[in-house]
């Protein structure tokens, strides 16, 4: 079934059941989260279209998990709608935007791309760094959000950019993962949640999808693939590694931290974000709960360690520990500016992620709700499944998970030997020294 129809000089617009539910919504926040081939990337054009002419004269963002996601799928259909289709929009390629022709006027303001425009829409890819973090906008329309690759950072920064306005989101994806679409959105939205409206659909929701091919999946595939493929359901993904992390048992409300438990603290550094997060350990039950998450980009160590020091103010903090066993410069820099982060007791990754999971398995490990960024990561970090769908020892962009690295150093040097006070050295072997 094709979206629109031309009757003479008249456009008509024809949607299936999902998608009119859809463009029925008045919510802030509209979520199509449906089987693959039910029309939803089609549909996006259209509705952003609706809220140009009904918030007129500005910034729109279409954003789309990756850039192959970008060229393949969302830039023709953003194209054949606003040029051709309609002739509303023209193309800047090397901007990555649609400049608006002014309604008023009927033509187009701009005679170059950084010339003022009448309104732009903004497309972008999500995996781009910094790419969401440029424009106030009215509205905006996200295809496939729920990929690993759009991350809760490019929800945030979407947040922020139509915060001004407090512009309208139409979210459209299959799922993919059970990280922050299912924990911010649809859990809320299933508890009530009046700002978001979630439609849910199976791929035969579109007339044109064959019924035989929809039966011959469910035959064939694996449950919990058939169910996020087809069915637009939110499942358990085979790969998953912290299958263990259950937010009914692990997930806690915050509480006063009595002053005379101790604290760890754990930093994953890099060059893009720098994660960190706090542990503080209740002795009695030999129980751990991660109160706290920082998560930032942009900025030097020294501001990183500034930020971490106020954070950490009047909090007995009795260990500093992260970066990989091969990061030295990093720890230097941070002693530095007066953090002495020590190296991980066990450089093993595999040992790291052993260590949490038992410490899930004996209900040791709590997480405060707030820490959102933690929580996506349990619920997203998986292994590369081969080709018969069977996970691998790879994980699956293992560069991206900065809380869990940052959890693992700090659970790592919580647990490990007791830090070495200054001026002592430990020989665990005979060591013979020369006379100078």
């Amino acid at each position: 079934m094709s979206l629109y129809r031309i009757n003479g000089q008249q456009l008509q617009l024809r949607f299936h059941v999902a998608q009119a539910k859809v463009w029925r919504s008045d919510r802030r926040f509209t979520w199509f989260i449906a089987g693959t081939q039910s029309g939803k990337t089609s549909f996006g054009p259209w509705w952003l279209e609706r809220e140009i002419r009904r918030r007129g004269q500005g910034d729109y963002i279409a954003a789309t998990a990756s850039y192959d996601l970008f060229k393949l799928k969302m830039l023709p259909e953003m194209r054949a709608v606003f040029e051709q289709l309609l002739g509303i929009g023209r193309y800047w390629s090397g901007e990555r935007i649609i400049e608006l022709r002014d309604p008023e006027r009927g033509e187009f303001w701009a005679s170059r791309a950084d010339d003022p425009m009448w309104g732009r829409i903004i497309l972008r890819s999500a995996n781009a760094a910094g790419g969401l973090e440029s424009a106030t906008a009215r509205a905006a329309w996200m295809d496939e959000c729920g990929h690993d690759d759009f991350t809760l950072l490019a929800w945030e920064a979407v947040q922020r950019r139509l915060a001004l306005a407090e512009g309208r989101v139409l979210g459209t994806t299959t799922p993919y993962n059970l990280g922050w679409l299912k924990t911010q959105v649809f859990d809320p939205w299933q508890a009530g949640d009046p700002d978001h409206l979630v439609v849910q659909a199976e791929s035969i929701v579109n007339p044109l999808f064959p019924r035989r091919e929809f039966e011959r999946a469910r035959r064939t595939m694996p449950l919990w693939k058939f169910l996020m493929m087809y069915g637009g359901q939110f499942a358990r993904p085979a790969g998953l590694i912290y299958g263990d992390f259950d937010e009914a048992t692990h997930l806690v409300d915050p509480f006063p931290i009595p002053v005379e438990w101790p604290r760890y603290f754990g930093v994953d550094p890099g060059p893009l974000h720098t994660g960190a997060l706090w542990i503080a350990e209740d002795p009695a039950r030999q129980a751990y709960y991660v109160y706290r998450e920082y998560l930032e980009g942009g900025r030097t160590t020294p501001e990183h360690c500034e930020a971490v020091r106020q954070l950490s103010a009047r909090e007995r903090v009795v260990r500093w520990a992260g970066g990989a066993k091969s990061e030295h410069q990093y720890r230097w820099d941070w002693a530095a500016e007066g953090i002495p982060l020590q190296e991980p007791p066990i450089a093993e990754v595999e040992s790291g992620i052993d260590t949490i999971i038992r410490l899930l398995k004996a209900k040791q490990l709590f997480v405060f709700r707030g820490c959102d960024h933690l929580v996506d990561e349990f619920n997203t970090y998986s292994r590369e499944l081969d080709a018969g769908g069977q996970p691998t020892e790879r994980i699956k962009g293992k560069n991206r998970y900065h809380m869990l690295d940052a959890l693992r150093y700090g659970v790592l040097g919580m647990l490990g030997p007791p830090p070495v006070e200054e001026g002592v050295y430990v020989y665990h072997d005979p060591v013979e020294i020369s006379p100078l």
